[in-house]
């Protein structure tokens, strides 16, 4: 079992915000050739010391730089790994109008390794505009993402003949080095945004698990695994904690379903310090799931929506606490908002305004709860 790192507060958030207009407008002038990347990433320089502000007005201990550097929270990552090739993906609207994101099409095409500091500037500005007393947080995609979105077929037969445990290892040892190159540069906390476990609480997309050739109940025990070798390889003294992300991609969702299946694996298994899960609505079943939850871990309940504007009601959420509270202890638990509010570049439909108001009222509601820390 990993060593227990306390988050920096009883109240958190997932670390995407919306983007302001003129940092979009510098991202299409990026794209037409009309800026430099390097007069774009003084943008985005700017457009970060205002939300680390933004954050820090607001009160939150934990601060991250929006990801506002970022089009896709895992794409843009996941492509700097060697090995890795990615395809855009492409919205598809559906028959009843609403829009949804199409999967990206993420192909292991040789030997996965860390070839380069993928976070590590980016983490340096964000750590220079972070006042003292608070913790600037990381946030990355999961590496179970390299296998779960095309299974097998996705990755390359002749750079793996055997996944286990060559590829697992590989993929473990390249976020190793790109935690140790964190730590290094003085980065405690780390969350890694993961898709696939809370899919695997869908029975749509278990279905497709099994089309590929994956059993989805030996799944979330193999993922399990495959992050305690990424856990192994953690920096002393760094909190790593996951997000279980049901989709975000303007205001919808792709998944829905009791954890009840990934459960066990993921609260009893995974030796990571702490858990975002997801919980703003029904399609998340109930707090029964969080009785794995073992001593030295905290789950994160993600009950504000960011997909939204409507307020939630801070009594309910003290009563949806008290019921979390049946099946974990008080003490392990701390509140958030669901997911960020801009997975993606083009942002969730809600106003910069509602954006605030909900996360004054997280951290209203866990200070109530909780006490002031």
């Amino acid at each position: 079992m990993s060593q227990h790192a306390a988050l920096p507060a009883r109240y958190d958030h997932v670390g995407s915000f919306l983007r302001p207009r003129y940092l979009l407008e510098a991202r299409e002038q990026k794209a037409k050739g009309e800026i430099t990347p390097e007069q774009l990433r003084e943008v985005e320089d700017r457009a970060i010391t205002e939300i680390v502000r933004f954050q820090e007005d607001v009160g939150l201990k934990s601060i991250t730089d929006g990801e506002f550097r970022r089009t896709y929270f895992h794409i843009d990552f996941l492509d700097q790994l060697g090995g890795v090739k990615t395809d855009i993906p492409v919205t598809i609207r559906k028959p009843d109008g609403t829009e949804e994101l199409a999967p990206p099409a993420m192909r292991v095409i040789d030997k996965v390794r860390h070839i380069k500091d993928i976070q590590l500037a980016d983490f340096q500005y964000l750590k220079s505009q972070v006042s003292a007393g608070r913790t600037p947080k990381v946030t990355i995609p999961s590496p179970t993402m390299l296998h779960f979105r095309g299974g097998r077929a996705g990755i390359s037969k002749e750079a793996y003949p055997e996944l286990d445990p060559v590829f697992y290892d590989d993929v473990a040892k390249a976020y190793g080095d790109e935690l140790r190159s964190l730590a290094a540069a003085g980065c405690t906390y780390v969350q890694m945004d993961d898709t696939n476990l809370a899919y695997l609480c869908d029975e749509h997309m278990r279905e497709a698990a099994r089309k590929r050739g994956d059993d989805p109940n030996e799944l979330p025990h193999r993922y399990a695994a495959f992050i305690n070798k990424v856990v192994a390889q953690k920096p002393p003294g760094m909190l790593l904690a996951m997000h279980l992300c049901r989709g975000n991609f303007k205001s919808t969702h792709a998944a829905a379903g009791n954890y009840e299946p990934v459960a066990e694996a993921l609260l009893k298994e995974m030796d990571l310090d702490a858990y975002f899960m997801e919980y703003d609505d029904a399609r998340s079943g109930d707090f029964k799931p969080l009785r794995y939850l073992p001593k030295g871990k905290t789950v994160v309940l993600g009950l504000v929506t960011t997909k939204f504007g409507e307020m939630e009601d801070k009594d309910e959420l003290k009563r949806r606490i008290e019921d979390a509270a049946k099946y974990a202890p008080l003490e392990q638990l701390a509140l958030s908002p669901q997911c960020g509010f801009s997975s993606t570049v083009h942002g969730n439909n809600i106003a910069v305004e509602a954006q605030r108001a909900k996360l004054r009222l997280v951290i209203e509601t866990a200070q109530e709860v909780w006490g002031s820390t």
